[in-house]
């Protein structure tokens, strides 16, 4: 055999050898499948759950199945990313309830007031239970979206100047941004609402124009720079949270063929646990910080109840009336309260 040959069949030998490793490398045999994901942002905690969906789609399937996040609103605007689901202009985006509460007035419930879903296990077990209550599915039918799985929203927490608000009464003429159910509550306490921007608020604090702001605890309110401009910080108020689920586009994931169908429900439970992680995570690294600088504020267990009566009660009520004619709201509210009193708490 000539030189010529030998390396041709040396090539050949590779290239099959690389062949078999491919496939080998391919636990679930599949069709190519590209799906463009649209995110704001850029990567951080909230995206790891995503990001960790999008490795291991791509690692199982040899590359035949990809997730293409489109960060900083590259596929879509934010606002928007329902719209683009129904459009078909893209196969999957995260949206967050109270950007359009229109859009989809039955997972409001997640952003109403001083609900028990502080805790991670409980938090997880509301929204798998809440996401395919009739009304949520309702809610996203008429976009073509389905919920693939909720991300494992922090509670909020307020950092602010001045006097560090240690009772309900403190809060009576604080200028706050808050939103949302959150927002109704504080008017409740005597507080003065805002609506800024999150990006504004650093600003507004600097030049005492508000006196605190309430974020995701604690990446949000680290990642925004807030405590570099406040005094306090609270750290059991628990006010409240939101409801910004993984979403896929209906259409676009009845044609997946049923292995893929099968591999993202098989990911799913550890794709809220590395959600969870990547939120504790950077908790170890902000606390600390907090603590140094900030005045740490926490509540009594007799405060928190009294927080409940006053701001939070008669939100949910008034929440319920308002939308009586779409769905039974009082019912999803004690889905809630029903999963916080049975779901064991994390360890």
């Amino acid at each position: 055999m000539n030189m010529t040959k030998k390396l041709l069949a040396s090539a050949l030998a590779i290239s099959f050898a690389a062949a078999g490793a491919a496939v080998q490398a391919a636990e679930v045999e599949g069709p190519k499948v590209e799906w463009r994901y649209s995110m704001w942002g850029n990567p951080r905690a909230f995206t790891a759950g995503l990001e960790f969906l999008a490795a291991q789609v791509k690692e199982k399937t040899g590359g035949n199945f990809t997730i293409n996040i489109g960060y900083g609103e590259q596929f879509s605007k934010a606002r928007e990313n329902l719209d683009s689901i129904k459009l078909g202009a893209v196969d999957g985006a995260s949206f967050c309830n109270f950007y359009s509460p229109g859009k989809n007035p039955a997972f409001m419930v997640f952003s109403l007031p001083f609900l028990p879903l502080g805790d991670w296990n409980v938090n997880k077990a509301a929204r798998i239970a809440l996401f395919s209550h009739p009304a949520l599915v309702k809610d996203m039918d008429q976009w073509n979206a389905m919920v693939y799985a909720g991300a494992l929203m922090p509670q909020y927490e307020f950092l602010g100047k001045g006097k560090p608000p240690t009772a309900l009464a403190d809060w009576k003429g604080l200028r706050v941004r808050a939103g949302g159910g959150i927002g109704d509550a504080m008017v409740k306490l005597g507080a003065i609402k805002t609506t800024t921007a999150a990006t504004e608020v650093y600003t507004g604090m600097q030049r005492g124009t508000m006196d605190a702001a309430s974020f995701p605890y604690t990446y949000a309110q680290a990642a925004y720079k807030i405590p570099e401009v406040s005094d306090w910080f609270t750290a059991n108020m628990s006010p409240g949270t939101s409801a910004c689920p993984t979403t896929f586009n209906k259409t676009s994931y009845e044609k997946l063929p049923p292995q893929y169908k099968k591999l993202l429900q098989d990911l799913k439970p550890e794709y809220y646990n590395v959600q969870a992680k990547a939120y504790q995570d950077i908790d170890k690294v902000n606390l600390p910080k907090f603590k140094a600088k900030l005045i740490e504020i926490v509540y009594t267990p007799e405060q928190l109840a009294q927080f409940k009566k006053v701001a939070a009660e008669p939100v949910w009520n008034e929440w319920v009336a308002a939308n009586k004619d779409k769905f039974n709201g009082q019912e999803l509210i004690d889905m809630i309260l029903k999963i916080a009193a049975e779901t064991p708490k994390q360890q």
